[in-house]
């Protein structure tokens, strides 16, 4: 038996994890999915202060305060921040990392240095976010109708300043992982070469889905059997 500690990425929250979460706990897995402040279910904590390293925090302190060991931590766009923030925190409960179509950012680079489109029908010194006709046709283009409109209407803003301020890792990326890097081909950001990097760097495993940039949904089985990968 496993922990994988799953998390989300921008405009989401543990609910993108749904599919692939039950494929784990089926094979006898833990998996939590945890919110981060600010986003889903979680939005109406919505404030100034909260950051990638607030976010990286409370990750290293669910593993700390429910006793994780060993933990493998995966994390889809914007949580490959949150994760190696995370990671940077608490090494030594970290046996594997997984960006899963994921920003890898380097110390001092910003979202915004990577992700340069507008997808902000909501722009707010406090948050950003699309609109539920903008995650219909755009985001989540590629789903099944059904599945579609289930994940629309969970879409809420991210806190802004984890998209306008500059990442702070100072330690991770010259730290030793046992890592793998999912790159989906069909997504346009955050892109090959921004993941080819990151692999680089890690010297991590590569493997591509040929999907969009949501495979925790597309794709739940070719992306769980990744998961469980530890080769």
């Amino acid at each position: 038996m496993t922990d994988f500690v799953l998390i989300h990425g921008a405009y989401q929250g543990g609910w993108i994890w749904k599919l692939v979460s039950e494929r784990l706990r089926a094979k006898g897995h833990n998996a939590f999915v945890p919110t981060l402040d600010g986003c889903g279910e979680r939005a109406f904590q919505l404030r100034v202060g909260i950051t990638t390293e607030t976010h990286g925090e409370e990750i290293a302190k669910l593993l700390y305060f429910h006793d994780l060991r060993d933990v493998v931590l995966v994390g889809t766009s914007s949580g490959g921040m949150v994760m190696a923030c995370a990671a940077e925190q608490a090494a030594g409960r970290v046996a594997r990392l997984v960006f899963a179509d994921a920003l890898a950012l380097f110390d001092g680079e910003r979202i915004a240095d990577i992700v340069k489109r507008s997808t902000a029908a909501i722009d707010t010194p406090l948050a950003r976010g699309p609109s539920r006709d903008d995650a219909l046709a755009r985001l989540f283009a590629g789903l099944d109708r059904p599945l579609r409109e289930w994940a629309a209407d969970r879409v809420t803003p991210l806190p802004a300043a984890v998209y306008t301020e500059p990442v702070r890792l100072q330690r991770f990326w010259d730290q030793a992982w046992n890592a793998a890097v999912v790159y989906c081909s069909r997504a346009p950001n955050p892109g090959e070469a921004h993941q080819r990097r990151a692999a680089d760097k890690l010297k991590a495993r590569w493997h591509v889905i040929d999907t969009g940039h949501y495979p925790m949904l597309s794709t739940p089985d070719e992306l769980t059997g990744i998961i469980l990968d530890g080769g």
